[in-house]
């Protein structure tokens, strides 16, 4: 019985894993084609085709094809949002987000050239934009609901779900100031890493500009030197 337990756990575990690796084909698949063709040029058909998956396949993981184009890894959040919950009681709201997104961007860095490609695919329709920026907003604001859990729990694990709410809205609303300042500084800093390595790529590896700007904040970001 403990043999067939371990088996079905292994089973399920790869399960998961084939289901998130056909994902990621997917929403990479999306990216380059719209990349190459423009968003508005490509169909399902040539997305399953690209992923090397059938049509049917594609409508088990996105609703619609902009689904697709949205978000390249949609685990990511959930994953940050766990690190945070899990970090050692000893760090700050700040320490345990930077550790958490460090581990998460060490990840995303072998995979810049993608992220690139999403950027311009997302600039070049705004529709698209205009969803992925939703989709931030809503990763943020969870993002501050598991800060906020973490400073009730004095910084021990705290894995109680957040109260429901009728609206995203209502959510942030409930949400006290200091976890959302710092779920939507930490998104910032993030997007200006990125930016800022992307320009000066060889004076300094990636996860050093981030670390840099998180020193930066934790400082209370002082005026550098004349």
């Amino acid at each position: 019985m403990h043999g067939m337990s371990e088996k079905s756990a292994a089973q399920g575990g790869l399960r998961e894993r084939k289901k998130r690796a056909t994902r990621a084909a997917l929403a990479e698949a999306a990216v380059r084609l719209a990349a190459e063709h423009g968003a508005e040029k490509v169909t399902v058909e040539a997305i399953s085709a690209a992923a090397g998956v059938s049509v049917r396949t594609f409508f088990n993981y996105f609703d619609t094809r902009d689904d697709a184009f949205v978000v390249i890894d949609a685990e990511a959040g959930a994953r940050m949002r766990q690190a945070v919950l899990d970090a050692p009681a000893a760090l700050s709201p700040l320490q345990a987000l930077r550790e958490a997104m460090a581990a998460e961007l060490a990840e995303a860095e072998q995979q810049h050239e993608l992220w690139r490609l999403h950027a311009r695919v997302l600039h070049a329709s705004p529709h698209l934009l205009v969803r992925t920026l939703g989709a931030h907003m809503a990763d943020e604001t969870e993002l501050a609901e598991v800060v906020a859990a973490r400073i009730r729990a004095g910084g021990a694990t705290a894995s109680a779900p957040p109260p429901a709410f009728a609206t995203d809205e209502e959510r942030r609303g409930a949400l006290d100031l200091y976890p959302r300042l710092l779920a939507a500084v930490a998104g910032t800093a993030v997007r200006i890493s990125v930016e800022h390595w992307c320009a000066r790529q060889e004076e300094a590896a990636f996860l050093d500009v981030f670390q840099e700007v998180f020193a930066l904040l934790a400082a209370g970001l002082p005026a550098p030197p004349a």
